[in-house]
């Protein structure tokens, strides 16, 4: 079975949840909200299948889902059983502070839609108690504002060192299915050496190191390959510096079969071997 990470976020009802979901999706991880717990096996099955790249999901479970209280403690046990790796963090937060953010929103909490909210928030916490006691971590968000709160999530999961908190998505794609739509830059390949017009190299893929040897090995690569770092090098910092917590680049050939690929795994370890850290992914590797 392949090592998948499992992360489970729970909580209390306006404790931060979804803020925590996206912190760890912006991190690399596969995440699902809301998915019923009873599913929650079959997920992690097709999810370890070793042909799939995904190695982290997050999901956010809670009291929307009617039985959730009552399955859990079975599912989650069983599943640690068969060698899955589960974290659960659980989300917690003063009474006063779920009031004021109800009141902001103007929801209507899920164990008192129409009854009183302070009746609402102690019913559910008293629910959860024996959940947060399972909790390898408790995040307590009373003073968190969504910016702290994504700051702590993705602290406990890639670490607490300077720098490097940018995560950089590499992605190849081909220019015969469109641009990437999620790109904050876009670089065209096509100039070259292209291994489909080479007997032999055309059925493979940018994975192949002949392939990627024929791509890499041209004079006009190497320059390119230079002076694109020296890009990254530049742009990168000042990207952190501003805040950004994510930075897209996507690279493309003809078809995203060939030289994309190469240059996304080359831009990938790149950016590993300083520290980033990074998703890489091909988008239209599989298509004819």
């Amino acid at each position: 079975m392949k090592q998948l990470r499992v992360v489970i976020i729970t909580g209390l009802s306006g404790s931060g949840k979804s803020t925590a979901l996206r912190a760890l999706e912006d991190i690399g991880f596969f995440c699902v909200d809301n998915l019923p717990v009873v599913l929650l096996p079959k997920f992690l099955q097709i999810q370890s299948d070793p042909a799939k790249e995904i190695a982290r999901v997050a999901m956010v479970m809670d009291l929307r889902e009617r039985g959730f209280l009552a399955k859990y403690p079975r599912i989650f046990t069983h599943l640690k059983e068969k060698g899955y790796r589960i974290e659960i963090i659980f989300l917690d937060a003063a009474d006063e502070a779920i009031l004021n953010r109800f009141s902001e929103t103007r929801r209507s909490h899920p164990l008192a839609p129409s009854g009183s909210l302070m009746d609402g928030i102690r019913l559910e916490r008293e629910k959860l108690a024996p959940l947060k006691r399972m909790a390898e971590k408790v995040i307590d968000t009373t003073s968190c504002n969504v910016h702290q709160l994504k700051d702590i999530v993705q602290r406990h999961f890639l670490g607490s060192s300077p720098g490097k908190r940018l995560v950089i998505h590499v992605t190849s794609f081909g220019y015969r299915y469109g641009l990437p739509a999620d790109a904050d830059m876009v670089l065209d390949v096509r100039f070259l050496p292209n291994p489909h017009f080479v007997e032999g190299l055309r059925s493979c893929d940018g994975h192949d190191p002949r392939v990627r040897d024929y791509v890499l090995e041209s004079e006009g690569s190497r320059t390119f390959i230079g002076k694109l770092f020296d890009l990254m090098a530049f742009l990168i910092p000042l990207y952190e510096k501003e805040g950004k917590s994510r930075f897209n680049i996507s690279l493309g050939c003809t078809g995203g079969h060939h030289r994309s690929v190469v240059m996304a795994n080359h831009l990938g370890a790149y950016f590993a071997d300083k520290g980033y850290f990074v998703n890489i992914a091909h988008r239209d590797i599989g298509k004819s």
